[in-house]
């Protein structure tokens, strides 16, 4: 496969995974939808069905749709990314370019399926949580380490089932990620992947997300209603101090991983 193949699979993958992984957020975080309050479990089978689907789109180029995992294969001295793809620079650029734009993508494409949704929903923090990962507890230290180990656990896990004989290959990877955001998710929404982050969190700070639909209040008959909230846009933070954490701590957890790979397989 050429650069543009690379860069187009693993847009087109990494699309699909942000689109349904932040639909899912969306379908149990915003006023109105039919999902709303599903659960922490809804939101870990979301998140693991998206990986499915999305490695499956991506299978030209083996789909990685993450470049913690591009890291990690790097670092474990592979000679290739995926059959027939070498480990060059220019695939690498193909692979992690194609990841961090296809995220932005899925995640503009989330806002617009739930559009209305966020419309009507008051809670900026909510809105946020769509579209990017945050800290149950902000001790930046701490929350990097999280980072850290639930990113080793996916990327050495995935370098593991290389290795094996299931033939389960993204189902695999998809339950492992169901399992991360059961088991280590909690303090940090689990990121475990920068572009999963970083684009939806780009498309965030661009979009109109605060911009809240007008709301009426009820009058006396024969009265015409008329708006409490004329829509106005209220105060967006997109939380630039803290996303260094889900793009950082997810690459030093796949690089480690990379090189423990390297070691032991």
């Amino acid at each position: 496969m050429n650069f543009g193949s690379i860069f187009l699979s693993e847009t087109l993958g990494t699309g699909i995974l942000l689109l349904l992984g932040a639909g899912v957020v969306a379908n149990a975080l915003l006023n109105k939808s039919k999902g709303f309050d599903g659960g922490w479990l809804m939101i870990n089978f979301g998140w693991g069905f998206g990986v499915l689907a999305g490695a499956y789109v991506a299978y030209k180029s083996g789909g990685h749709l993450n470049p913690a995992l591009t890291i990690g294969i790097l670092a474990s001295g592979a000679d290739q990314y995926a059959p027939g793809i070498d480990v060059t620079f220019a695939n690498t650029v193909a692979y992690l370019g194609g990841q961090m734009f296809g995220a932005f993508l899925g995640a503009v494409a989330a806002y617009l399926a739930y559009k209305r949704h966020f419309d009507a929903e008051p809670d900026a923090a909510k809105k946020l949580g769509v579209f990017s990962t945050g800290p149950e507890i902000r001790a930046y230290g701490w929350n990097f380490l999280t980072e850290v180990i639930a990113t080793f656990v996916l990327v050495f896990g995935i370098l593991a089932f290389g290795h094996t004989q299931t033939g389960l290959g993204p189902l695999a990877a998809a339950l492992l990620v169901v399992g991360i955001g059961a088991s280590l998710g909690g303090p940090t929404g689990y990121a475990i992947n920068p572009a999963r982050d970083l684009g939806p969190r780009i498309a965030h700070a661009l979009l109109p997300v605060n911009k809240t639909a007008p709301q009426r209040v009820p009058v006396a008959a024969g009265s015409a209603e008329l708006p409490e909230n004329p829509g106005a846009p209220n105060r967006k933070d997109s939380d630039w101090g803290y996303a260094w954490v889900p793009v950082l701590g997810p690459l030093a957890g796949g690089l480690l991983a990379g090189v423990a790979a390297h070691f032991f397989f």
